[in-house]
């Protein structure tokens, strides 16, 4: 499932690699990509760049085929930091651009966010991301971001446990993607009864159904991340089914309001 959002292309379903490294990395890489993923996502602070260009390299599949986000490190949003520690990320990916460039997490050093997204649109311009974006920002910094630069995307913690509506409607709005990261609200979902039941008419699992549940959202793309490759290829299996406006509503209602990552340098989520 392709998604487009400014006229860039975007598979729905992508491969999170959080807390993978090293060797167990680049082999969950390249099996993803021969399942059928095309949208790889990492980050600065992962650790892991060396490793995903690696297994990019070796699973031998065209640049251009695959969805590449990789993010800057919250102590990097200087402008001259931006540029220095993405030439490096380039470098450690083994690539000319990435597709998506994003702030990880907002500034808490002072930065101006006019500072951070200035230098992103010049890499931008230098063609060595084609978009950029924001991940874990509130809706009152996405309209700060948005007046600045033509953002791409919000990543943020989504699961049928958190709404993140007013996010929602912001996406909605301005047609920005909204990435879901902790997707499977690190494996809570699988004990829901709501999500057995729905699961048990389509014979799929309650991380499928939720996987399909966020995939069939108009702006939502989704990352889970899998070291299982059981789970890998399971993931990968939400394509031949629909959930019913019913189901899609029943799994909203969920909703509780936990967060599941909230440090103490996180924005205010409510303004």
């Amino acid at each position: 499932m392709i998604k487009t959002f400014d006229r860039i292309e975007v598979p729905a379903l992508g491969f999170g690699t959080w807390q993978l490294r090293n060797k167990a990395c680049r082999n969950a890489i390249i099996h993803a990509l021969e399942l059928g993923y095309r949208h790889i996502d990492t980050a600065q602070a992962y650790d892991n760049e060396q490793d995903v260009g690696m297994a990019l390299e070796e699973a031998g599949i065209s640049r251009d085929e695959v969805f590449l986000t990789t993010k800057i490190q919250p102590d990097r949003l200087s402008g001259d930091q931006v540029l220095k520690s993405f030439e490096k990320s380039l470098e450690k990916l083994k690539t000319d651009y990435t597709d998506l460039l994003l702030i990880h997490w907002p500034s808490t050093d002072g930065i101006p966010l006019e500072e951070t997204l200035e230098a992103m649109k010049l890499l931008k311009a230098d063609g060595k991301t084609r978009s950029i974006g924001v991940s874990n920002f509130s809706p009152k910094l996405i309209e700060e971001a948005l007046s600045i630069a033509n953002i791409l995307c919000n990543q943020v913690e989504y699961h049928p446990f958190l709404r993140q509506q007013k996010l929602l409607e912001l996406s909605n709005k301005h047609d920005l993607m909204l990435t879901a990261y902790s997707p499977l609200a690190k494996g809570k979902i699988a004990d829901n009864p709501t999500l057995q039941k729905i699961a048990q008419k389509y014979n799929k699992t309650p991380a499928q159904i939720t996987l399909r549940w966020l995939v069939q959202q108009e702006n939502v793309v989704t990352i889970p991340k899998a070291a299982n490759p059981e789970h890998r290829a399971s993931n990968f299996n939400i394509f031949d089914f629909n959930l019913t406006e019913d189901e899609m509503n029943m799994i909203f209602a969920l909703e509780n309001g936990k967060r599941l990552i909230d440090p103490d340098f996180a924005p205010n989520w409510d303004e």
